[in-house]
Parts: structure tokens; C-alpha cells; sequence
């Protein structure tokens, strides 16, 4: 079909290979054009320039054969143009000080941090000079390409703060002339911890999307892992990096069993665990292990317990006493209302779903999870599988209305539906 020739069809082509192109390669894209214009506003700008550019362009000539370089070489033309022809915008070069760093006399042994954009770009917007949600919120707006919309749900925000948020984190990178680098490795050790953060929700963002037709954004779960490996070869003696890659080979291992052959979602309970991966589990387990040998940290006993998990056999084989034990620990580690929601979920599986309503009582009028579909879908199952069934019926609604995903509202719909008309 040529260019003149191309119908509905085809046009739909383009536009899917653009949307899984900005998947994929919008990390790479936005921290390559950084590095030329050095302005996080106007790198963002070019990068978007160039996405709009492939919609016009890819109609007519096809989707080419390397669609993140042929991004990345238009978003820095256009950067290049912008920086000749308008000279104010040469004022922008001063905001981010692009330098390499210089081994001291101690040094000269180690191997060369490694010299990846997309971990400059993540080091860059987890600077200690910015507040940690702002670190992530710009990381995973920047790094992920998140809409502001959709980082704002997963702070349990609204959207308007969130954007003030994001715009204020921008102008102080600018303002106080931040570094786009991987730190020296002796400063990594108290850098790396906002990282881990951030990665560590980029993984969740992509393991459960907040929102659309898929259950996964695959490209969001493989860029954390990579990045959660690069950071464990550059520090591997850290439990924190340890555990955090750990717990995301761990969870990752399950990937092809989440959803049915339909594309409904499939519960850790129904899952076909031959299909785990067992190459993923024993490199997750062997880093447990590990971490946990260093120090008792939060990833290494979120990752802990995911190896619980991996190691039964059968759901009925779950050790949900060692489970909610590590959830203990981890409470007392990492003090939040979701680590108290998922350690309600595991009394309510190991004595029964009563104790698990009584667990999650005091959730209820958490202010940070009032917007949290995941409580009110809790305590819908709960109440499901103790039969009451008008209240799991008005649960099930109030979590479908906190959902956006399309496969999890689905899930949730079918419950509703079993609760109202499969019972007498």
C-alpha cells in the first residue's frame, strides 16, 4: 500500500507503533536530548516534537526499523535548532552542569561507573537537594513518561497539586544547576536510596498499569529491572540493591501467569505455578539471602516474603504464618498504610477472613488510602467469602469507582456481579 493509498487500518498501525514506541523509548529519547540542551523543560518539549513528528512521518515512509534512534536523532536535530537559531534559549545551557566525574587518587581501581542516560537522568531527578516525592513524582513523569495525570493516582493526589508539584521540582534542578550524572562511586552509597525508591515504583507502576486496556506495561517492568541490575553491579555489596532486585525477579516470575488465555486477570491463588519462571526464582532467592545477610532492610524482607510465595508448591502450601511474621518486621522497618493492608490480607488468609476485616478496621478512615481501590477490594473479598452479601456488593462498587485499569475493573465487575445474582 503506498502513501496515497493507506486507509483506517494502517493509520491505526502507526499510531500503535507510536504509543508502544513512547513505551519503550521515551526514557532514552528525553535523557539523550538533555544531554544537548541541558533544560529539563525544553528536552521534554523536543522529545514530544519528535513523537509528533513520527505520527506525521511514519503515515508516509513506514515505521522504521529502529524506531527509538530515528526519535532520539530527530528530538536533538530539533533541540540543535532551537539552541542556534533562537538565542535566548542559550541562557538554558547553564541549568544542568553535564560533567563527567573525575576519579580521585583512590579511584583508579575501581571499574567507571556505568554511563547510561537513562540512570543519569534518574540520579538527576533524585538529587537530595529535592523533597523524595518529588524525586519520584519527576522521575516517573520524566524517566517513565507518565502523564501527570497518571502520576498523580499513584500518589493519591489530585492532579493540580501533582502538576504544581513536578513544575516546582523543575525549577529547582534548573535554579540550583544540578548535576546530569551518575554520582562518583563514594557518594553512591547516599544517593542510591531515593533511587531504589524510585525504581521500585516504576516496577509497580509497570507490574499493575494504573490505567488502560493492559494489566502490564512490560516496557516499565524491564527498564526497573535493568536499571535495579545496574545499580547491583555498581554497588553489590548493598542489601537495599539486593533486595530490591531480588523482589522484582520474584514478582517478575509470574509474569505468564496473570492473565487467563481470555486476558482476564488470574489471582496468586488460581495461578498455574508450573509456569513460574524457576530461572527468575532462584537468582531472586539466592539475592535474599544475600541482602538479608547484610541487613535486615525493607526490600530485603518484601523480598523475602515474595520467595515464600515462590516456594509453595500449591496455594494451600502458603506459609501464612512465616508470612505475616515477615510483614512484623517489616511494619516495624517500613511503617506505611499499605504494608498494614497486605499484612491484613495475610490474617485474613491464615485465620480466616473475620480476623482479616478486624485487621483491616483501622484502614478505614486512613486518610492516604482513601482513594486506594485496593482497600475497599480487600475488604469486598473478605466480606465475600463470609457471605455477607450486600455489603461485598457495596464494596466491590466503591472499589470499582477508585479503578481505572481495564482488567482489573473487569475482575471487579465479575465479583459484583457473583455477589448480586449467584447467591440466594
Amino acid at each position: 500500500m503506498t502513501g496515497h493509498e493507506r486507509g483506517p487500518a494502517a493509520d491505526l498501525d502507526v499510531n500503535e507503533a507510536v504509543a508502544q514506541a513512547h513505551r519503550r523509548e521515551w526514557a532514552r529519547v528525553l535523557a539523550a536530548t538533555v544531554r544537548v540542551v541541558r533544560d529539563l523543560d525544553l528536552a521534554e518539549e523536543c522529545a514530544q516534537d519528535a513523537y509528533a513528528r513520527a505520527l506525521r512521518t511514519w503515515s508516509t515512509t513506514g515505521v522504521p526499523d529502529r524506531p527509538g534512534a530515528w526519535l532520539t536523532t530527530v528530538a536533538r536535530n530539533r533541540a540543535k535548532d532551537l539552541l542556534r537559531r533562537e538565542s535566548v534559549l542559550r541562557s538554558a545551557l547553564p541549568s544542568l552542569v553535564v560533567d563527567d566525574v573525575v576519579a580521585g587518587p583512590d579511584d583508579h581501581a575501581d571499574p567507571p561507573v556505568v554511563d547510561d542516560d537513562r540512570l543519569r537522568l534518574i540520579f538527576t531527578c533524585c538529587h537530595p537537594a529535592l523533597s523524595r516525592d518529588a524525586q519520584v513524582a519527576l522521575t516517573l513523569r520524566l524517566v517513565c513518561g507518565l502523564s501527570t495525570a497518571e502520576v498523580a493516582r499513584a500518589f493519591l493526589v489530585q492532579e493540580s497539586a501533582m502538576a504544581a508539584r513536578i513544575t516546582r521540582a523543575k525549577k529547582k534542578i534548573s535554579a540550583a544547576r544540578i548535576p546530569y550524572r551518575v554520582p562518583a562511586r563514594t557518594d553512591l552509597p547516599e544517593r542510591v536510596s531515593a533511587v531504589l525508591d524510585v525504581v521500585h515504583l516504576v516496577f509497580t507502576t509497570g507490574y499493575t498499569a494504573p490505567a488502560g486496556a493492559q494489566l502490564v506495561r512490560q516496557d516499565l517492568v524491564d527498564g526497573a529491572i535493568h536499571l535495579a541490575r545496574t545499580l547491583y553491579q555498581l554497588l553489590p555489596g548493598d542489601g537495599q540493591v539486593a533486595g530490591l532486585l531480588a523482589l522484582m525477579l520474584l514478582t517478575d516470575a509470574r509474569r505468564n501467569t496473570r492473565l487467563s488465555g481470555t486476558g482476564d486477570l488470574v489471582l496468586l491463588a488460581d495461578q498455574d505455578r508450573t509456569r513460574w519462571d524457576t530461572r527468575l526464582i532462584a537468582e531472586g532467592t539466592a539475592l535474599v539471602a544475600r541482602s538479608l545477610g547484610q541487613a535486615q532492610t525493607g526490600y530485603g524482607v518484601q523480598a523475602a516474603i515474595a520467595a515464600v510465595h515462590a516456594e509453595a508448591a500449591t496455594w494451600e502450601d502458603t506459609d501464612w504464618t512465616e508470612i505475616v511474621g515477615l510483614y512484623d518486621v517489616l511494619r516495624r522497618l517500613w511503617p506505611s498504610p499499605v504494608v498494614e493492608l497486605n499484612r491484613a490480607v495475610a490474617i485474613g488468609f491464615r485465620d480466616g477472613p473475620q480476623a482479616g476485616l478486624a485487621a483491616l478496621a483501622p484502614l478505614l478512615d486512613e486518610p492516604a488510602l482513601a482513594t486506594y481501590g485496593y482497600l475497599s477490594a480487600t475488604r469486598a473479598d473478605f466480606l465475600r467469602r463470609l457471605r455477607r452479601r450486600q455489603e461485598a456488593a457495596a464494596a466491590y462498587e466503591e472499589a470499582l469507582a477508585m479503578t481505572d485499569n481495564q482488567v482489573e475493573r473487569a475482575f471487579l465487575a465479575r465479583r459484583l456481579e457473583e455477589v448480586r445474582t449467584h447467591w440466594t
